[in-house]
């Protein structure tokens, strides 16, 4: 008898490690569809608030939905004209900002061949620096060597033919952007489903949520329906959560880049401030943008300073007094579980899998805080 039970459990662990083994490799290989439809799901947990607001105005649920959905695209469109002005802008300027990296790189190549020459004359001895001094090369000599070398043209071929090039044909245009394209098909292919996605998922979100809870009976209806609020709860904290702290870093830091003159700073701002929110790397994300703009025009080192400290000063805030109200107190990971998190769904997702570790993770947990056989589960992966 009790071999049987050891036998048993031996083929559940053995089960349930081949199962794990294989919701990764499906999440491995169907990466573009796994990441698309969770971006959708948490677009519409962050428009489902206004969906609900518009439907005050006394609108059936789809016609909010398509009105709510609409304006997004509008605004979406207007932020993507704005973001292609200012990288026409951006692309016009791009050849002061590599006479401003030639310089820098100048310069540090010679503060680097100054402290090499401090170096040198400090370490070695004095009667070693003599160096002798080569021969002079006979230029027509050294002109000889290189055209017996090189052999003797040819001259079997008249003058004309022997400058003749052979060229390649001009690549078509089409299978020029299909070369370019065929890379990132998959990626683009998935992401126009993204706002039919979207709709759908707002449109029909208590005709899924009845149906969903039919699927279960008795207490396992109750279980279901508190993990559906649990989890929806959680996404739509966290989501809107980090939107509104990453509007007003986004505020803070146009207000702060504005004040010393960085160009394009109402590019460079919302960039800095949601890279701000990225785990663990924000802080120094956040700074990239404004130095990099800031070469071009600026040669102080006070404004530099000036920039990494306040962004700096920032994020601090930020993630010390801002985050904890907006997103922490519905999230509850312990670091640990943050860290093998990011590092689980980076490997999986790559950068994206970055962005999305910590509502993966946190929606898992809050799955497992409202069914009874997963509670211990829940419990390790808290704080």
């Amino acid at each position: 008898m009790v071999e049987t039970k050891g036998t048993e459990k031996s083929v559940h662990i053995g089960v349930g490690i081949l199962a794990a083994g294989a919701a990764v490799a499906l999440l491995y290989y169907g990466r573009a569809f796994f990441i698309t439809l969770t971006i959708a799901s948490m677009i519409a947990f962050l428009l489902d608030p206004v969906v609900l607001f518009v439907m005050r105005l006394r609108l059936p649920r789809g016609l909010a939905s398509f009105v709510v959905c609409s304006i997004g695209l509008v605004l979406l469109y207007l932020a993507g004209v704005g973001l292609y002005t200012q990288g026409l802008e951006i692309a016009a300027d791009l050849p002061a900002y590599g006479q401003r990296l030639n310089e820098l790189v100048d310069a540090a190549a010679t503060r680097m061949d100054r402290v090499e020459d401090a170096v040198y004359q400090s370490v070695v001895p004095k009667r070693f620096r003599e160096t002798e001094i080569a021969p002079p090369v006979d230029a027509g000599a050294a002109k000889g060597k290189r055209r017996k070398a090189n052999g003797p043209p040819d001259l079997s071929l008249p003058p004309a033919i022997q400058e003749v090039h052979v060229q390649q044909e001009p690549t078509p245009l089409i299978r020029y952007v299909y070369d370019y394209l065929r890379e990132y098909y998959s990626t683009l292919l998935m992401a126009s489903f993204v706002p039919f996605l979207v709709y759908f998922l707002l449109s029909w979100r208590d005709h899924m949520r009845s149906r969903y809870l039919l699927l279960f009976d008795g207490q396992g209806r109750r279980a279901a329906e508190d993990a559906w609020v649990g989890i929806g709860a959680m996404v739509r904290a966290y989501v809107i959560g980090n939107f509104m702290l990453g509007i007003l870093l986004t505020l803070s830091s146009a207000l702060l880049f504005a004040a010393v003159k960085v160009p394009y700073w109402l590019l460079i701002a919302p960039i800095s401030g949601f890279l701000s929110l990225v785990p663990y790397i924000g802080l120094p994300l956040a700074v990239i943008p404004p130095l990099v703009a800031a070469l071009p025009t600026t040669k102080e080192p006070a404004v530099y300073l000036y920039l990494i400290i306040s962004v700096g000063v920032l994020h601090l805030l930020a993630l010390n007094l801002m985050y904890p109200k907006l997103v922490g107190a519905r999230v509850h990971l312990n670091p640990l579980v943050v860290t093998v998190a990011l590092m689980f769904w980076g490997m999986l997702w790559g950068g994206i899998g970055l962005l999305l570790a910590i509502p993966l993770t946190a929606a898992c947990k809050a799955l497992c805080d409202h069914v009874a056989s997963l509670r211990p589960y829940g419990r390790l992966l808290g704080d």
